[in-house]
C-alpha cells in the first residue's frame, strides 16, 4: 500500500471521527438528550415537609398533604412542643438547641392549629389536604 494514500486515508477517517463530535459551526456537539427523564423527585415531592422553630416561634403555617412525614427543627436553647390544639392529632416534643424529631400529619384533611405545652404563647398552623 502507498504510504501517502494510507495518511491520507488515516487523516481523512480522524477529520469525520472528530467532526462527528462537533455542531454546525464548530463547536463542541450538544450531549444527547435524556430521554427517560431527569432522575428527581416531582416538586411536590421534593418540597421540604417541616417545621422550624426558631426565636420562640413556628414560622409560617405549613400546607401538606395527608400522611406526609413532617421534620421539627428546634434551633432555641429551650425545649419546645408541637401539639394539637384538639389534643390527640399529634404531640411531639423537641430538645433544644437544634433537636429535631418527626411525626406523621393527620390522614384527615383539615386546619390544624398547635401550640407549645411550655410556652402557651407560641401557636402555630398545619392545614392538610
Amino acid at each position: 500500500m502507498n504510504t501517502g494514500n494510507a495518511r491520507v486515508t488515516l487523516l481523512l477517517a480522524a477529520v469525520l471521527l472528530g467532526a462527528a463530535g462537533c455542531a454546525p459551526g464548530g463547536g463542541p456537539a450538544a450531549p444527547p438528550a435524556n430521554t427517560a427523564g431527569p432522575a428527581t423527585a416531582p416538586a411536590s415531592a421534593a418540597a421540604t415537609m417541616a417545621i422550624t422553630i426558631r426565636d420562640f416561634g413556628y414560622g409560617e403555617p405549613l400546607l401538606v398533604p395527608a400522611g406526609a412525614a413532617l421534620t421539627i427543627t428546634n434551633m432555641d436553647s429551650a425545649a419546645h412542643t408541637v401539639t394539637a390544639d384538639d389534643g390527640s392529632a399529634f404531640d411531639v416534643d423537641v430538645k433544644g438547641s437544634g433537636g429535631t424529631a418527626t411525626f406523621t400529619a393527620p390522614s384527615k384533611p383539615g386546619t390544624y392549629t398547635y401550640h407549645c405545652r411550655y410556652h402557651p404563647s407560641m401557636h402555630g398552623t398545619l392545614t392538610v389536604r
